[in-house]
């Protein structure tokens, strides 16, 4: 399947509007770390600088999308491999004050986005 911007262009279709919406915020988040909060674990932390930039490197550009590992077109979660380390991102929606899940997450005015990447052996 070619790469494009939207990942599932032959399959967009089955998602609506909001779900649209929530990937594009969420990819916004992953690829350019504006439109919300980013953290790192300790263990990404911990890593060399070299490393460290590998695995933002490899969470901004990473397009492996598929219908198996993002049944809902969210864009949500990922993983790549590092130097043989598994490193996991995963972006979550919350209400304003950090407390409980987002109202909309496709509303960017009542939605407090945080993106995580850690290892897997963290997780």
């Amino acid at each position: 399947m070619p790469e494009t911007p939207d990942q599932f262009p032959e399959q967009d279709e089955q998602f609506d509007v909001k779900t649209l919406a929530i990937r594009a915020l969420n990819d916004q988040l992953r690829k350019t770390f504006s439109g919300g909060q980013v953290l790192l674990t300790p263990g990404v932390n911990a890593l060399k600088s070299d490393t460290m930039q590998r695995v933002i490197d490899a969470v901004r550009g990473f397009d492996g999308f598929t219908p198996d590992n993002d049944p809902y077109g969210s864009h949500d979660f990922g993983m790549v491999e590092i130097d043989g380390e598994r490193v996991m991102f995963k972006v979550d929606a919350y209400d304003k004050n950090h407390e409980y899940g987002s109202p909309d997450p496709a509303d960017p005015l009542v939605t407090a986005r945080v993106l995580t990447i850690l290892l897997a052996s963290e997780y």
